[in-house]
């Protein structure tokens, strides 16, 4: 194992700088300027309430010079207006301070660095389509035939009454009145001497008339407080990481602080934990699966992000029949939207149900939940869903002995895993899948639900349910093996098409059934070796379509790019089965990825190998901030630190496998159950050290033989659901 090493700068992804708080975001230009024609925007609940915000000073742009991102709600955006008449240099300073949450409110600031005061005017285009995101995403923006802009009072009015839609743009200037026409805002001012001008607009979202609880107020504190409150509160609450490894120090703060940001806060419950939102600029909602496997890997920074994720779930909970959007009794849902509902957005204003996995993964937080001793009473209520969810599993999703996916309608995703674009499921040979499909890894979900439901079982002293749970893990597990296996190539099938037939290709979906414990131990040595082959690991992650396979394409969303969350599931899997080097060389070249991006794990990066490329390649439309990427180091610290706890069974594991030279570690505030820990781990191999265990848990520092018998009836009790050993 090469020693813990990092090449090359951090750097900025993409050209674009993404501002986020809770369901409001603005993509926006390193000047501040919005530019219509793109992605650029401000949104609010799934709407872009602005599509152009062109700042100019005497009819000329502004020069940019640096944006300065504090927060992940606030930027500071400096330019430089064109030189003063006669003059060879720039005395104008331009400062855009912006806030986005609720809304947006941008301070404007001209700084006179002349002896001479300056007169000049200074507007701001103003442009509002109010498209509906999926309209953007598809680059099928058809603005609404019925979008007015008006003057208002101190500025102006947008809005559209098909949709019931709009925004207020209201002006704040002392001093120098605001002339406002349809699509600008112009202030004529004089700049004193060696002095300064200032002016504040408020962008405000309305529905159907009505402004947002949580939006930016209008006056000019230091901070805005809501957000400022909520950051500060989250980051306080959380652990804190230190290391002789700055990088990892930096990757880790910035997985803590896009976490934070990217939190979902539900008004109709405000006493509720906070959900988790999959990521900016295109999934600023709860998303079934995502939210779901971010809470999991995030549980050792924050226990409230899972529970407030499995409330929400629970209260969207299928309860009937649905074609169009998919709900059928005890599904879990895939997307919630909020939009103004047309043909790009089929789902917008509702929940649309149209996955397999969120489901099974459903059950298989809710009993990790448990084991990390999250409040108990509250996790009791939740079991009645987790069996409606193992309900729905038995009466719509098998078949055969296996779960199915196949949309009800033409209007639903064609793929429902988590490569749903529409070619994300094929052949060796390139050939795309037709569903019906039995995807890998959702067995694997399967299994491991089952197995976290005989765990409540087992502590409920139910021992005919524990055995009909672990029976039924069993089936799966052996029917799985069995159809899956390709013994010629030596790995898993991607899945199985509607003839039972084996979709051959060779991708990053067998990881997740390392992860899971479904895969026999004597198939996944061949599978370890094939996820770390030249043709899937490139160096800084795995592949999710090996480089030998006919759809490969290092560029592509799913067939053949680089996902972080996807590559350190695998690398969990991998330390579960006890390739503990294989898992290593996945989590550094991960964490080397986050460094050079500047310390923030994009959605998915393109698959080109290092030794072609010394630099990871940049997706152009990754979200960034991405939830699951965000969660994806803390995933790997914790495999790293091969950490589990069973609080239920008062037994925790700490038995670390850090590569050579990757410094000492030490995590303060840990939340296990109702304590809060503290762990040092030394980077020589030491004996950790754990403070602050709950009263009556037992420390185990020494690993435990893999897991790959743990779901024959009667072991269930004396093992966990999903190890990480």
């Amino acid at each position: 194992m090469n020693a813990w090493t990092f090449e090359g700068q951090p750097g900025a992804l993409g050209d674009t700088v993404t501002l986020v708080e809770g369901s409001s975001f603005c993509v926006c230009q390193h000047g501040g300027d919005i530019v219509p024609g793109g992605a650029q925007g401000v949104y609010h609940a799934d709407t872009r309430l602005l599509s152009r915000w062109i700042l100019r000073v005497d009819d000329h742009p502004v020069e940019p010079l640096q944006a300065i991102i504090p927060e992940p709600y606030h930027g500071t955006f400096l330019g430089k207006a064109r030189p003063r008449p006669g003059g060879a240099e720039s005395t104008l300073l331009v400062v855009r301070e912006r806030y986005v949450g609720g809304g947006l409110r941008e301070d404007l600031v001209l700084r006179n660095m002349s002896e001479e005061a300056a007169g000049c005017a200074l507007s701001v285009q103003v442009g509002a389509d109010l498209a509906d995101l999926f309209e953007v995403k598809a680059e099928r923006v058809r603005s609404a035939d019925d979008v007015e802009m008006t003057t208002g009072e101190s500025g102006l009015v947008v809005y559209a009454p098909s949709r019931a839609r709009g925004a207020r743009i209201m002006v704040e200037s002392p001093g120098t009145p605001v002339v406002a026409a349809p699509g600008l805002l112009i202030f004529n001012i004089v700049v004193p001497a060696r002095g300064e001008w200032r002016a504040s607009l408020l962008v405000t979202p309305t529905h159907e008339g009505e402004e947002p609880s949580d939006r930016v107020p209008a006056a000019h504190p230091a901070r805005p407080d809501a957000p400022a409150r909520r950051l500060a509160e989250w980051t306080a609450s959380t652990p804190v990481v230190e290391s002789t490894n700055a990088a990892l120090v930096e990757v880790l703060a910035r997985s803590r602080e896009d976490l934070g940001s990217l939190r979902l806060f539900d008004r109709d419950h405000p006493d509720e934990p906070p959900a988790i939102a999959a990521g900016a600029p295109w999934f600023m909602t709860l998303l079934g699966r995502d939210s779901l496997l971010t809470s999991w890997m995030a549980l050792p920074l924050d226990h409230t992000l899972a529970l407030g994720t499995l409330r929400r779930l629970a209260r969207l909970q299928g309860v009937k029949v649905d074609p169009l959007s998919e709900e059928e009794p005890g599904k879990i849902m895939h997307e919630l939207r909020f939009g103004a509902q047309d043909d790009s957005s089929p789902y917008a204003g509702r929940a649309y149900y149209g996955s397999v996995d969120a489901t099974p993964l459903f059950v298989m937080l809710l009993g990790e939940v448990r084991r990390w001793g999250v409040h108990c009473d509250a996790v009791e209520d939740l079991l009645p869903h987790a069996d409606a969810a193992l309900a729905w599993i038995e009466e719509y999703g098998s078949r055969d002995g296996l779960v199915w996916y196949q949309r009800k309608t033409d209007r639903g995703l064609v793929n429902q895993g988590w490569k749903d674009s529409f070619d994300g499921v094929n052949f060796a040979d390139g050939t795309i899948a037709r569903p019906p499909i039995a995807l890998a890894e959702v067995q694997g979900y399967v299994y491991a639900a089952y197995l976290a439901r005989a765990h409540f079982a087992c502590h409920e002293g139910d021992q005919a349910a524990e055995r009909r749970y672990v029976e039924r893990a069993q089936a799966i597990r052996d029917a799985f093996n069995e159809r899956f296996w390709l013994p010629g190539p030596g790995y898993y099938a991607m899945g199985l098409d509607g003839r039972g037939r084996p979709i051959d290709g060779l991708g990053s979906n067998m990881g997740h059934c390392l992860w899971s414990g479904i895969a026999d131990e004597d198939k996944a040595r061949q599978a370890a070796g094939h996820l770390l082959s030249p043709e899937m690991f490139t160096g800084f992650g795995v592949r999710t379509l090996a480089s030998s396979m006919g759809a490969y394409n290092p560029m592509s969303y799913h067939n053949g790019s680089v996902w972080p969350h996807d590559s350190a599931i695998i690398a969990t899997g991998l330390m579960r089965y006890g390739y503990v080097e294989e898992a290593q060389r996945i989590a550094v070249g991960l964490l080397e990825a986050a460094h050079a991006f500047g310390g923030r794990l994009p959605e998915l990066f393109c698959g080109f190998d290092r030794g072609e490329y010394r630099q990871p390649v940049p997706y152009p439309t990754s979200c960034s901030p991405q939830a699951w990427a965000a969660a994806a180091p803390i995933q790997l610290l914790r495999t790293l630190l091969r950490l589990d706890p069973g609080v239920q069974y008062g037994k925790m594991w700490l038995v670390p496998a850090l590569p050579e030279g990757f410094g000492d570690v030490t995590i303060r505030g840990m939340p296990v159950g109702d304590s809060r820990i503290d762990i040092a781990v030394r980077g020589d191999g030491g004996t950790p050290t754990v403070s602050g265990l709950p009263e009556g848990m037992e420390l185990i520092t020494e690993p435990r033989c893999p897991i790959s018998g743990a779901c024959r009836p009667g072991l269930a009790r004396r093992t966990n659901g999903l190890s990480t050993l």
